[in-house]
């Protein structure tokens, strides 16, 4: 059980888990300060300047996925509207560009041995077990790219049973982008905490929580100690055994191994002009690429979009899971000669050609980033077991909150850092957890 007598909560992280929590808790009377270690809020959704690529580019989380009930909720609040996803979805895997790329073969046969599995295993092993066989070999790959690429996860560790809940949901809701960028979003969180009363100290890196007489005390990298009744962390999972906690806390906190957690690079690419749309027109026959919206390659980064039915001259290319830690040590200059290499293969054209039309270019490697270390979290054999760990009040003054320890199946989303951030305030308002969708 929670106690129930906290009145005064510290939040440790102002992305979007912690700023939800803090707004849920502000709002319901309780006096709330929020720390935050970068000069900014946001934390892994990360709005670039407009002026750089012509509108609030993403260089962190970018899509709206399915139902999100939470997001949408908050955008309805906050009048934010949703963009659509549009465009035709084309290939490079097969050495030329391709509308619409068909199903690997044998998927149906995936899919019935799936819905078979009782007992979880990771996905590789799954694949191994039933499908290695040379004839499965393009079935494998397509498999493994989406486990690395959309989850960002480990194939050795990825759960199985997961996927299968990920893979086989109902679509509930149109996949798209907020109008504005999540900036909108955070900056909507941040200020009705503001308005509230909450206190937001920037650049405040909580290093310690010690914990005497049913109170808390964060001391800060800058010399400042904050005391409360209660503090809430909602760092990402590589942070968290990285601040010194009691005892109690410290061992829950070793829990968090049993989460996936993954890498992504993401580069962003403004050109002068949509040259690919041109291309289309010369090499496929007349078939225009004007209305590209992603392409999927066997490149070393594999996957791009527009932001299409926007007309921005912007790629965004997509790295991630085990690929994107292989490159990691690299500086943002070299990622950026990886990204242009990568486009040259797919349009066979030069980087240098490529170049010229670049008008501006980031690279952002997030497991370099000193306050995340990582994209996202992905589900593990354990990671049920782990969550419940986390989430469950041990009768101390610290918790836990974010992306990663949302039960439900939209995790390492900006829906599931929402979904926990009020699921935890209410933890703390009613005394009691409050019992998570089951999942896997």
């Amino acid at each position: 059980m929670a106690p129930r007598h906290l009145s005064h909560i510290l939040v440790v992280g102002a992305g979007a888990a912690g700023l939800m929590t803090a707004r849920e808790l502000v709002r319901a009377g309780k006096r709330v300060t929020i720390l935050e270690a970068r000069d900014r809020c946001g934390g892994r959704i990360y709005p670039l300047p407009a002026q750089e690529f012509g509108y609030p580019a993403e260089g962190g989380a970018e899509f709206v996925h399915g139902a999100a009930p939470v997001t949408r909720a908050l955008m309805r609040a906050a009048r934010i509207s949703l963009l659509p996803r549009g465009g035709t979805r084309w290939s490079a895997r097969t050495g030329k560009l391709s509308a619409n790329e068909p199903s690997p073969p044998h998927m149906g046969r995936f899919y019935q041995a799936l819905s078979e599995v009782r007992a979880d295993l990771p996905i590789a092993e799954f694949l191994a077990t039933h499908f290695a066989d040379r004839r499965y070999d393009e079935l494998r790959r397509s498999i493994t790219r989406t486990v690395e690429g959309y989850d960002a996860a480990d194939p050795h560790r990825a759960s199985t049973l997961a996927l299968r809940d990920e893979w086989t949901a109902r679509d509930d809701g149109p996949h798209g982008r907020i109008a504005k960028g999540y900036g909108e979003l955070i900056e909507y969180l941040s200020s009705e905490c503001r308005r509230h009363g909450a206190a937001l100290h920037l650049g405040a890196a909580v290093m310690a929580i010690d914990e005497a007489c049913g109170r808390v005390a964060a001391h800060c990298c800058h010399g400042a100690t904050v005391e409360a009744d209660a503090a809430i962390l909602t760092v990402p999972l590589p942070l968290l055994p990285e601040i010194v906690l009691p005892s109690t806390a410290r061992e829950r906190v070793t829990a968090s191994a049993d989460i996936g957690f993954g890498n992504v690079v993401k580069i962003l690419f403004r050109f002068a002009t949509k040259w690919w749309a041109d291309l289309g027109k010369r090499d496929l026959g007349g078939r225009d690429l004007g209305d590209l919206s992603f392409l999927i390659s066997d490149a070393t980064v594999p996957t791009w979009w527009t932001q299409y039915p926007d007309g921005y001259p912007v790629l965004t290319g997509w790295l991630a899971g085990p690929k994107a830690d292989g490159v990691s040590s690299l500086a943002e200059a070299e990622l950026i000669d990886i990204g242009l290499a990568s486009l040259g293969e797919i349009f066979d054209l030069t980087p240098e050609r490529i170049r010229r039309d670049l008008v501006a270019a980031r690279a952002i490697n997030w497991g370099n980033d000193p306050f995340a270390r990582g994209a996202y979290s992905y589900p593990t054999l354990r990671t049920r077991e782990a969550q419940s760990v986390l989430r469950k009040p041990n009768g101390d003054a610290i918790f836990f909150s974010g992306e990663a320890l949302y039960a439900g199946p939209e995790l390492g989303t900006v829906e599931a850092a929402l979904a926990s951030g009020q699921e935890t305030a209410q933890t703390i308002m009613t005394g009691s957890p409050v019992t998570p969708p089951r999942v896997w």
